[in-house]
């Protein structure tokens, strides 16, 4: 597996939307801020998880982006699903029938890939809420939050 910019940012965006106080609606432009992140990159990925069902968009001058579920509800699957991010070992690889190790190879990465996916779908945006406010309160801080 490899992770891109695009799932990496996707989670910061939406574990930020999960600390926002009542899950309120948040600016594409403070979230860009508050983790660094090029807004209007940030804005296509947004839009990607509007669609997918996992942020809902506010229109107005109060409007910005909220989760459309809570963040229980959400895991880290779902989000990398979401913007495109694959996971899947060997595309397109047929093992060679006459190696034995060829199967061998072939059949670890197929496991390995159930247990991932598993992991990923287990692990739930409040998962790392959690965790982040951890992290937080370890440092001193209150209210300033990049992942």
């Amino acid at each position: 597996m490899k992770l891109t910019a695009r799932g990496h940012y996707s989670v910061k965006a939406l574990l930020d939307l999960s600390l926002q106080p009542g899950f309120g609606p948040t600016s594409v432009k403070s979230i860009a801020k508050r983790q660094e992140l090029p807004a209007p990159y940030l804005e296509k990925l947004l839009i990607e998880m509007r669609r997918a069902g996992l942020v809902q968009s506010v229109r107005g001058s109060q409007g910005g982006y909220k989760l459309a579920r809570q963040p229980a509800q959400i895991s880290l699957g779902q989000i990398l699903e979401a913007v495109g991010e694959t996971i899947e070992p060997l595309r397109r690889h047929s093992p060679d029938a006459c190696l034995a190790e060829d199967w061998v190879t072939f059949s670890l990465w197929n496991q390995l890939h159930k247990k991932l996916v598993l992991a990923l779908y287990s692990i739930s945006l409040e998962d790392l809420y959690y965790d982040a406010r951890s992290w937080q309160a370890a440092l001193g801080e209150e209210t300033s939050f990049i992942i």
